[in-house]
């Protein structure tokens, strides 16, 4: 009898998402994050042609300078500090927005 509501209880604990450990649903209308955004590393974005043609639309200046290749391992938004006019909020949330239309890689 105890055994059978210990089970009971963690059934129900289980549906609920009480227990640790266990998988909770994401919501269906909960959104997957992009693959893709200001804050992935900016070698992973230039070397993805489609998301390098996004920082190219945006930023041409900046990815065309062979000194970006020493910015490789920082995001978009680190490297806004360094950027003077160039990564301003506006920009970044327009590169963000064509960033989340680059479909994953396989």
């Amino acid at each position: 009898m105890v055994r059978n509501l210990v089970i009971a209880g963690l059934v129900a604990a289980s549906a609920c998402g009480l227990v640790v450990g266990a998988a909770v649903p994401a919501s269906a209308t909960e959104a997957a994050a992009p693959a893709y955004s200001t804050n992935s590393d900016l070698g992973t974005l230039l070397d993805n042609p489609a998301t390098k043609a996004v920082l190219d639309k945006y930023i041409h200046e900046m990815i065309s300078n062979p000194q970006i290749e020493m910015a490789r391992s920082m995001t978009l938004r680190q490297l806004q500090a360094y950027s003077g006019d160039t990564l301003k909020d506006e920009v970044l949330a327009k590169i963000d927005a064509d960033l989340a239309a680059v479909p994953a890689p396989k």
